[in-house]
């Protein structure tokens, strides 16, 4: 069973720039894009130490700011190397200028 948390509000995203969260231990890289907002873990699985949040916005896509792999903000697909596995993705919702991402049980 999964259940949604509340992370953050709307207005703590400002145009393109991302914001850094943590809910549950878990860091979360939100993302405003063309209106619409994506939530993916804040780390890079090629470097477990680095932070999307820190990376290069372009469009749909994130940069890590230590290798420049990318990935697409949308649906946490690896774009190029060196990461060769995707990021984790969370579904959102906004409601009243609060945004919740939905966490599984494990």
């Amino acid at each position: 069973m999964s259940s949604w948390k509340v992370i953050a509000q709307v207005d703590d995203i400002f145009g393109e720039e991302p914001c850094a969260v943590s809910v549950d231990g878990l860091k979360v890289a939100l993302f405003n894009v063309e209106g619409c907002i994506y939530a993916i873990e804040d780390r890079c699985p090629h470097d477990k130490v680095a932070r999307l949040s820190e990376g290069y916005v372009d469009g749909a896509t994130i940069e890590c700011p230590i290798h420049q792999s990318c990935f697409d903000i949308r649906t946490g697909k690896v774009l190029s190397p060196p990461a060769e596995s995707d990021v984790r993705r969370f579904a959102t919702r906004v409601e009243d200028g609060k945004i919740s991402i939905e966490l599984d049980p494990s």
